[in-house]
């Protein structure tokens, strides 16, 4: 009698160890999905507004262009002071990138991972 009982409580831990198995597997798929969720959403939504601010850029880049070239005499002239302009603003940008992108970027993702 002692061993049937025995056998009954050796089946009821292994079902429920194996229950507790399966829910906490659910439970980290879930944290991950949300994760994931979070990570791909702040990415589409900077893609977004990099796209935008790229339009307004390049509008804004021509205008200056041919502003340039009323003042200096010459289409190619405004061009080029512009283009000059650009190089020399990604010169200070290579400069100075880890501080810029890398920190903000580790910041935000160690607040979605490890905040949440």
């Amino acid at each position: 009698m002692a061993f049937d009982e025995l056998k009954e409580h050796s089946e009821n831990i292994q079902e429920q160890a194996k229950d507790y198995i399966e829910k906490n597997l659910s439970y980290y798929k879930l944290v991950a999905f949300k994760m994931a969720m979070k990570s791909t959403t702040m990415i589409f939504k900077f893609t977004l507004i990099l796209l935008c601010f790229c339009m307004v850029l390049l509008f804004c880049s021509v205008a200056l262009a041919f502003a340039f070239s009323t003042y200096l005499g010459s289409f190619a002239y405004g061009f080029l002071s512009v283009g000059l302009i650009y190089l020399l603003i990604t010169g200070l940008l290579f400069l100075v990138k880890d501080k810029i992108v890398e920190g903000p970027i580790l910041e935000k993702f160690s607040e979605i991972f490890f905040n949440d």
